[in-house]
């Protein structure tokens, strides 16, 4: 394997450096992102306000992601959250101009940009809002702004909450393929996807008490930030979609413009005829000149820097451990290649790292998962809860089912309003493969020796004592799961019971059942930390953001160990990609091959054969 690394990376640098050396390569630096005021006296531009721009769009995830060259190429939250922070503490910066622009956003990470803008405001910052995408989640972020406009040929949706799953037995039964799941708990809905056509009742009744919550949310929210009664908002919500003009005439947004017309329309709040707009505002910029051997360097420094993921200095730190992903044994995935997951030997060594180092003083988990490995969850959990040091979750869109298993080792848990938690429960299974085989003329002999030496085998489904057997292993795991909960929540054994079996609970709902401590973002976690620490409120702290960063270069060695790629994920050798072979092979021309391919990788762990603990296979809320 190390020989084999160090051939793949010598073939990396290789075609990087025929491509550096081949001709002189030169990406222009960019200019400064200023619009230059006309030149007046030096008295008459000091009176001038200065705007602040900053672009919120993209993907957004939680994490510390790249550094160096793709640092706000495909910026990560934290990112966007420390640009709006150093604008509420520059003195130059009087009002702020955002640009909402389609991000992919969740509850709990609108909360943390809400937040952002807040502290904005405190600091006397105007706040702007331009919504050019008019989705709920982005009316929220907008929402806590001093004014929202709109492009006029923008639209407002405020068209309540949604929750959709797709199923996808029909199909498999077509294909010759039967799921062969396994749960624990009967709200647990993991695995109806593969084996219902709908959702049972259970699943029904889990889903509209959370789903009626965020709606709930929602409408006191815009509400409160609009000064509009909650029953015209609910009014407005059965509208559901706003011309830009209707929505101003309905008192949603202030006004309807471009982009330069609301930098104008802030300048002139601000008293200012002519200011200084700072496009893209504190957003890190590069060299792009890599013409040459000394470009070629400059090129690999890029592409492998881990940078500094804290200030540097000798006083005391908090390390926020990022925990972003489906939870997978082994190392962690980035998003922007490999589809981000939350490797246990990555997690659990940034929480070494960050327990015996003594300049830190406590630790946050902040989890963005829906779960994942039952093991790989409880080898998280166990170095989580070894720890001296005092330990707070802070939970962001979801930190469900293995999330939620991890963060229960927490001294204390902050949770969104909106966070999807809880899950409490286990799945996991196989398919059975060998008629769709049959189908396609593929034949199979086995010679084997012992009674469930084939359990696993995809050919058959379970027998009667195989099923038994890992449906024994499956309760033990979820005895294991009910007792930590009851232990760090310093819960009752029979109320961790009513709370268990795969019950799903937003932020809001867990607050009143125990399942968390206090609703709030990061930030609030970040004090929980300091006061359980003992530090001052006005003692500084330097932060430390866990796992280390990784270059692009990383993750592309790393994909090629791992075989990225659709072609690779076919062609790989294991049983698994077998049962990915024959799928795919059955479903060429069926509609819903793409909605079911999007899944693929978390249907290989569901049906792996070990227990997972994991939130239903697709859930997309809006």
């Amino acid at each position: 394997m190390i020989q084999r690394r160090r051939w793949m990376a010598v073939g990396v640098l290789g075609r990087l450096a025929l491509w550096a050396a081949s001709a002189p390569v030169v990406l222009a630096a960019p200019q400064a992102n200023t619009v230059e005021p006309p030149a007046e006296s030096a008295p008459a531009r000091a009176a001038h306000a200065s705007i602040a721009h900053v672009r919120i769009a993209g993907s957004l995830p939680e994490g510390v992601g790249q550094e160096g060259l793709l640092a706000d190429v495909s910026p990560h939250l934290h990112r966007l959250v420390e640009r709006l922070d150093k604008a509420a503490g520059d003195a130059r910066i009087k009002g702020v101009l955002l640009s909402i622009d389609s991000p992919s956003l969740g509850r709990g990470r609108s909360e943390e940009l809400r937040a952002a803008i807040a502290r904005l405001r405190r600091a006397g910052k105007t706040v702007a809002a331009h919504l050019v995408s008019g989705s709920p989640a982005h009316y929220a972020v907008a929402c806590a702004c001093d004014t929202v406009s709109m492009p006029p040929a923008s639209t407002l949706e405020i068209t309540g909450v949604r929750a959709e799953m797709m199923f996808f037995k029909s199909l498999l039964d077509r294909l010759g393929v039967a799921a062969e799941i396994l749960q624990v708990g009967e709200f647990k809905g993991a695995a109806e996807p593969l084996m219902r056509d709908s959702m049972s009742p259970q699943l029904r009744a889990q889903y509209e008490a959370f789903v009626g919550d965020l709606y709930d949310q929602f409408v006191e929210q815009v509400a409160s930030d609009r000064h509009m009664a909650e029953e015209r908002i609910r009014e407005l919500v059965d509208v559901g979609v706003f011309s830009a003009e209707a929505a101003r005439e309905a008192g949603l947004i202030d006004a309807v413009g471009y982009e330069d017309e609301a930098a104008a329309t802030l300048a002139s709040r601000l008293g200012a005829a002519a200011p200084k707009l700072t496009r893209d505002y504190a957003e890190r910029k590069f060299d792009g000149d890599f013409s040459g051997i000394g470009g070629l360097v400059k090129m690999m420094e890029l592409f492998s820097s881990r940078g500094k993921s804290s200030t540097a200095g000798r006083g005391k730190r908090l390390a926020i451990v990022h925990v972003a992903g489906e939870i997978r044994e082994g190392k962690s995935a980035d998003e922007l290649l490999m589809g981000g997951s939350a490797g246990s030997e990555t997690v659990c060594k940034a929480i070494r790292d960050a327990a015996k180092d003594d300049q830190v003083v406590a630790i946050v988990l902040r989890i963005d998962s829906p779960g994942g490995s039952a093991l790989a969850s409880d080898l998280i959990w166990r170095e989580a809860d070894r720890t001296t040091k005092p330990v707070v979750a802070s939970l962001s869109d979801i930190a469900a089912s293995g999330g939620y298993y991890i963060a229960v080792a927490a001294d204390r848990i902050v949770a969104a309003p909106g966070t999807l938690t809880g899950s409490i429960g286990v799945v996991g299974g196989k398919v059975a493969i060998g008629d769709a085989l049959d189908r396609l003329g593929v034949h199979t002999d086995v010679v084997s020796k012992g009674r469930h030496a084939d359990w696993m085998s995809i050919q058959k489904p379970f027998t009667s004592g195989e099923r038994e057997a890992f449906l024994g292993t499956m309760k033990e795991i979820y005895r294991l799961f009910t007792s930590k909960v009851a232990s760090g929540r310093r819960l009752d054994p029979s109320t961790v019971e009513e709370l268990a079996a795969g019950r799903v609970f937003t932020g809001r709902q867990a607050l009143a059942n125990g399942l968390v401590d206090r609703l709030g973002t990061l930030d609030d976690a970040i004090d929980e930390a300091r006061t359980l620490a003992g530090i001052d409120a006005d003692e500084e702290v330097d932060q430390l953001l866990l796992p280390e960063p990784r270059g692009i270069l990383d993750d592309l060695l790393a994909s090629s160990e791992r075989g990225m790629g659709p072609a690779a994920w076919l062609a790989a050798s294991s049983g698994d990609a077998t049962v990915r072979r024959v799928i795919v092979t059955r479903m060429a021309g069926v509609p819903g091959l793409d909605a079911f391919l999007a899944e693929a990788d978390t249907l290989t762990h569901l049906l792996s054969g070990r227990p997972q603990f994991l939130m239903p296979l697709r859930v997309q809320v809006r």
